[in-house]
């Protein structure tokens, strides 16, 4: 197979390259290529050089099927809803850069794995509560939000047939800012920690992902969209604990608080805990429980907690 994996530099391309350049890839031939392109190697808000790119890439000598996946996104979402400069940002890497990438992978016969988020979905009907479906209600709320929403309906659009759209959420990685190594800092510099107790969610560590959108490149899955994230589900305090059980720490440190406490620009789903359902109907592996992942997360990346 050929890759181009673009947004290489960010957590989960990171980890993407890492996993399709090493010998124990899943199932990874020897004779697999990879271009990997990072912010500084393209602008995907540039639609000429997208294209550019990606028939550079196709034109290359090579064999195999061609897969593009995309891991680039703007997640500043609090910036997004209060600066005009970032909302226009969101809107140019996560709707309109996703449906450049699609069409010009349609015109050279590439297929597209394209990655998404929890923020698109909705609450269920009368306040139920059960692992979200692809298929559930759609309630974007927020420029990031919809943004990505949109990005999703244009590669689908450009794509019918040669599309993987994959949502995920809390997302945590070993390179870059995130949940896990904040948590690991404060736990050093506070004596407690007060976190968001009400907002529901599948913490997913980026190479588990990573491994999963490879597998699912390799298999013969229809085009579709489906859910992949860490198994079961938690909320912040309960993540915060088991950083500090992590960290050697009490967790008892940590004290709950509802959201209204912490007031921010960009609403957060209350409940975005996603079902493996429509990928294990296409004959994948789930990714690991969240617990378990976390603590080969750390076992892995000890910096992790040096926050």
């Amino acid at each position: 197979m050929r890759w181009m994996v673009v947004g290489a530099g960010g957590a989960l391309g990171t980890d993407l390259v890492a996993r399709l350049g090493a010998p124990d890839a899943p199932g990874a031939p020897p004779t697999d290529s990879v271009t990997a392109l990072t912010r500084a190697d393209l602008d995907v808000t540039d639609p000429d050089a997208v294209r550019a790119a990606v028939r550079a890439w196709l034109a290359a000598p090579g064999e195999g099927r061609a897969v593009l996946v995309n891991a680039a996104a703007y997640t500043a979402v609090d910036l997004a809803e209060t600066d005009p400069d970032a909302a226009a940002a969101a809107w140019a890497v996560n709707a309109e850069a996703p449906g450049v990438l699609a069409a010009a992978c349609g015109d050279g016969g590439a297929t597209m794995v394209h990655v998404s988020t929890d923020y698109v979905l909705g609450p269920l009907p009368g306040g139920e509560r059960r692992p979200l479906e692809p298929d559930d209600p759609l309630a974007p709320a927020g420029v990031y939000a919809r943004s990505k929403l949109a990005g999703e309906e244009r590669v689908r659009a450009a794509l019918p047939d040669a599309h993987h759209v994959v949502r995920t959420a809390w997302l945590y990685g070993a390179t870059g800012p995130n949940f896990v190594r904040t948590m690991a800092r404060l736990a050093r510099e506070r004596d407690t920690l007060t976190v968001v107790d009400d907002q529901h969610g599948s913490p997913t560590w980026t190479a588990d992902l990573a491994d999963g959108l490879i597998a699912l490149a390799r298999s013969s899955a229809p085009a579709g969209t489906r859910h992949a994230a860490g198994g079961g589900s938690t909320t912040w305090w309960g993540l915060a604990r088991a950083v500090l059980e992590e960290l050697g720490a009490d967790p008892g440190r940590v004290r709950p608080c509802d959201t209204a406490s912490f007031p921010r620009p960009a609403p957060r789903p209350a409940w975005s805990v996603l079902s493996d359902g429509s990928w294990r109907a296409a004959g994948l592996e789930p990714l690991p429980p969240w617990r378990e992942a976390l603590r080969t997360a750390v076992g892995h990346h000890p910096e992790l907690l040096l926050g």
